[in-house]
């Protein structure tokens, strides 16, 4: 089988600081990578590199058989995205803005009208269809966004922190979701801080650090015991220093009587 997405030498430079080296991956169709790494590791601009945002870069990006700097529109088609954060058009109604996103996507307009009505409403956000959403909150932001990133149906989806935000109830429908679109054969590059659902969801781990790639495998293969949980692979590869003994010093530090007033 062919990878649906590789990347080779992939590096990036701000301001001259290096914030990815040397990234080497092949991601296989119908695979959830669970991509994850601290604050500041990488993962974030290397998604903005895969959905298009950020187009200088060096090495190569093929999605799908296509160069990523030669086809970036083609590949945009096949690509759902679902930031933690973006800005929505607040003052358009999700049927508005979900209307908006279709059409860039080509959709007529009853296969917009369709999707929209039945995905909003397994969000039980049916009844706010044509209210004005500044007066939403977060986590109803957020279900406006998966719809968006997810309307035209792509085969290839990215979500960056997509929990963000969503009750409970929400949370589980996501979480079954993603096994849904697994086994409808779609790709799915998973960002998250939530250790426990990236451990359940993904096939493979992939665990960036300081813009390398430091770990690439199943969560069987990255244990070293059986008892093991991602969060203490995590923990293992990138700290620099026990976690408990930070936490220690952390509330001594509040809580020191000898620092004057």
């Amino acid at each position: 089988m062919e990878p649906i997405i590789t990347i080779k030498h992939l590096g990036k430079q701000y301001a001259g600081k290096t914030v990815l080296n040397d990234i080497n991956l092949d991601i296989y169709p119908g695979q959830v990578i669970g991509y994850i790494g601290p604050n500041g590791a990488g993962k974030s601009t290397t998604v903005k590199i895969l959905t298009g945002i950020i187009q200088d870069f060096y090495g190569e990006v093929t999605i799908a058989g296509k160069d990523l700097r030669k086809d970036v529109m083609e590949i945009k088609k096949m690509i759902g995205y679902v930031p933690e954060l973006a800005e929505l058009y607040d003052l358009l109604t999700p049927r508005e803005y979900l209307t908006f996103v279709g059409k860039l996507y080509h959709l007529s307009e009853n296969v917009i009208e369709e999707r929209s009505k039945r995905m909003l409403d397994s969000f039980g956000l049916l009844a706010n269809l044509d209210q004005r959403m500044d007066s939403f909150s977060k986590g109803m932001k957020q279900k406006i966004l998966l719809t968006s990133g997810l309307l035209h149906n792509p085969s290839i989806v990215i979500f960056d922190e997509p929990l963000s935000g969503l009750d409970v109830n929400a949370v589980i429908m996501v979480k079954e979701l993603l096994q849904v679109m697994k086994q409808e054969g779609k790709t799915i590059v998973y960002c998250s801080h939530v250790m426990d659902v990236v451990e359940k969801v993904s096939d493979r781990i992939v665990l960036i650090n300081k813009g390398e790639i430091v770990a690439n495998a199943t969560i069987g293969e990255l244990k070293k015991d059986e008892s093991d949980t991602l969060e203490q692979i995590f923990s293992r590869l990138t700290s620099s220093g026990d976690q408990m003994q930070k936490a220690d010093d952390f509330a001594s530090a509040i809580n020191d009587k000898t620092i004057s007033q």
